[in-house]
């Protein structure tokens, strides 16, 4: 059975007078908590030579995911060149910033609700913005779910921006195979020259450069390419829990991810009785 829940790269774009197309990636219609957390995924396309001033939001975290295609941020004093995937979050509604194409160029615009655990935990303590990385210039990590031969990257963890975290992996003829996590939603952005095939929980759909797809938490899923072909995708992940009170502490007593789910299971378990 094919899995319904992708938007695939080659939708027509709707362009403006300025050389910008913007159209919304709704893969949560069936998903009401989805929406419940003002959750919105946009694909965002720029012509070569044109530019666009996304606008600002004043209490909902923005983050750009950029394909590579060589692109700028202009924001303040900074120019943050785009020559590789990258990420940019602004300050929220604190600081303009403007897009720029060299050649066409392509980014998902992810907006993320704030609920008032995250209001009140990033007055205490949060990452700095605006921000930008390129993907290569990440802190590498290594996970059980990965097959040989995988690397992957984190771009933002847990806590550091509210509920929303984000990474990227790569590998030829690799990729990964994870049981799903009940605590997460994920949706996936594919780069490069990814050619390989997203199966969750049995349905399967072969994906591509562009393509995005969204896995409900707790679904087991894998993202695999096939000998000497690439699997090269963005991860974003959403907590499902609205206090995340606990995951603060289980990162201050360095608990194993596995560690922390399995306490925090139990808990919820024990109040729900």
């Amino acid at each position: 059975m094919a899995y319904p829940y992708v938007c695939k790269a080659d939708v027509e774009k709707k362009y403006d007078g300025s050389g910008f197309s913007k159209i919304e990636m709704p893969l949560d219609a069936d998903f009401e908590e989805i929406r419940r957390c003002d959750i919105k995924f946009y694909r965002c396309n720029l012509k070569a030579g044109c530019s666009v001033s996304p606008q600002l939001e004043e209490d909902k975290i923005v983050m750009l995911i950029f394909n590579g295609k060589r692109s700028y941020v202009h924001c303040g004093d900074e120019v943050f060149h785009v020559t590789e995937p990258s990420f940019f979050i602004p300050d929220f509604d604190k600081q303009s910033y403007r897009v720029g194409a060299v050649e066409d160029a392509e980014f998902i615009m992810g907006v993320f609700g704030m609920n008032e655990w995250d209001k009140e935990h990033y007055v205490r303590w949060h990452k700095h913005l605006p921000f930008f990385v390129p993907y290569t210039e990440a802190v590498q990590y290594d996970q059980d779910c990965k097959q040989p031969g995988t690397r992957s990257w984190t771009i933002l963890q847990g806590m550091q921006l509210g509920h929303v975290t984000a990474g990227v992996v790569y590998g030829i003829g690799a990729g990964t195979d994870e049981k799903g996590h009940p605590e997460v939603h994920q949706w996936n952005y594919c780069l490069g020259n990814s050619e390989f095939v997203l199966d969750v929980e049995g349905e399967s759909e072969k994906q591509g450069p562009g393509d995005f797809s969204f896995i409900y938490g707790g679904r087991d899923h894998k993202l695999l390419a096939a000998p000497e072909k690439e699997v090269f995708y963005v991860w974003i992940e959403w907590y499902t829990s609205d206090d995340l009170t606990e995951y603060w502490l289980s990162s201050c007593r360095n608990e194993t991810p596995k560690e922390a789910y399995a306490r925090i299971l139990e808990k919820q378990n024990k109040e729900a009785k």
